[in-house]
């Protein structure tokens, strides 16, 4: 295989505007994402930047930054864009799309969804679950579920559903990590469909994917890394980064 990670990120967040250069210990959130990617070591790290200023804050930094047209409707549309742009020819069989707001995620996390597409050759999409937070997540809306048939050894499942609806019962409730390894003829097929029935009512891209008869496989994180997503996240983050010095 020959991956490439791909991290998309636009300044027009709702909840937090300019959200992926706010400074997290002297360094733009983006900036950090990079870093983390390329310490994973799977393949090149580009940011897929939907602004101007996204993408000269990281080629400040000495990374590599592709511009794509920040009115495309989601963040694998971006990926799509980006990848037809640097790779044309078709080089890069794996992609894997991190988002730009998990400034703290471990390179073990993104090596996990490349081995586990090497590991399944069913498997056409990876992704990543970890155990949930707390008991409140289980009927968090804002935290996605993941309903998985867990191999043996408990480190990985294929995928069944992903839900923000409560679960119930006993078992344990995997939280979805937003991070994802496509190889590059899923990637095709998902964006050439459009919104399933399902992902429109759960809101969950990930479920277009199932319907079209794509198979899942998520690898088991011990914890989910940081994402910024609000003001509140952000403070955490800065928090995180001081407690680290």
């Amino acid at each position: 295989m020959n991956p490439i990670v791909l991290i998309p990120a636009r300044m027009a967040a709702t909840r937090l505007p300019g959200k992926p250069l706010a400074d997290i210990g002297g360094m733009p959130m983006v900036v950090r994402v990079l870093r983390q990617a390329q310490a994973a070591g799977v393949g090149p790290a580009v940011v897929v930047a939907g602004d101007s200023e996204i993408a000269e804050a990281v080629r400040a930094a000495g990374g590599r930054a592709v511009l794509t047209d920040p009115d495309l409707a989601s963040g694998s549309d971006r990926i799509q864009a980006a990848l037809d742009e640097i790779d044309p020819a078709g080089a890069h069989d794996v992609v894997v799309n991190l988002q730009g707001d998990m400034p703290f995620v471990a390179p073990a996390i993104l090596k996990a969804c490349v081995d586990l597409l090497a590991a399944e050759p069913g498997c056409d999409i990876a992704t990543v679950v970890a155990p949930e937070a707390s008991a409140a997540d289980r009927a968090n809306p804002d935290a996605v579920k993941a309903v998985l048939a867990l191999q043996p050894d408990g480190r990985s499942g294929r995928a069944l559903y992903f839900t923000r609806s409560t679960l119930y019962g006993d078992g344990p409730v995997w939280r979805h990590v937003g991070i994802y390894g496509y190889r590059r003829a899923a990637l095709a097929r998902f964006n050439a469909a459009p919104p399933s029935a399902l992902e429109r009512r759960e809101k969950l891209e990930q479920l277009r994917a199932l319907e079209l008869g794509l198979s899942i496989w998520a690898a088991v994180a011990d914890a989910a890394p940081i994402s910024v997503d609000t003001p509140a996240d952000l403070e955490q983050a800065r928090a995180h980064i001081t407690a680290r010095a």
